[in-house]
């Protein structure tokens, strides 16, 4: 199977993970030179509290991918990425009614991803079943192979 796209999607509690993104990211896309979609999905309350903080004029047309193009944990994972030749591209979505992994999966399947790579943190199953997980639900619903990357 070749791999033409990866698709990383990061969120905020990614940040103490990001150079092992990078270097997952680096290793899988230079083994196939792989196209790189850095992604991350927003709350709707995230999404127009990053605009704020952000300078984004209030009045203005703002779109997710431009959001997510100057948010920290794309920027900093696109810094490293960029450091290690790799180029990608960056996507933003704002949940609307479906969870976050709904919306990475309808992302891996808009950009026909080969592999998508997610990250998360150790949780019980009752913690999961309470809270939900984002990783889990695009491990389970994926067009494709999941890369799992874990927080420590």
């Amino acid at each position: 199977m070749s791999m033409d796209t990866i698709l990383v999607a990061v969120g905020d509690g990614d940040e103490g993970r990001l150079e092992t993104f990078a270097r997952t990211t680096t290793d899988l896309s230079t083994a196939g030179d792989a196209t790189v979609a850095l992604a991350h999905v927003f709350g709707s309350e995230e999404y127009e509290r990053a605009k704020r903080e952000l300078d984004f004029d209030p009045d203005g047309e703002v779109t997710p991918d431009a959001v997510a193009k100057r948010y920290v944990t794309i920027r900093r994972l696109g810094d490293a990425l960029t450091e290690s030749g790799v180029s990608f591209e960056r996507y933003g979505r704002i949940v609307n009614d479906e969870t976050k992994g709904e919306r990475v999966v309808s992302l891996a399947n808009e950009i026909d991803a080969d592999l998508v790579v997610v990250g998360g943190r150790k949780r019980s199953p009752t913690g999961k079943a309470v809270f939900g997980s984002t990783a889990q639900e695009v491990m389970l619903n994926a067009p494709c192979p999941v890369t799992f990357v874990r927080g420590d």
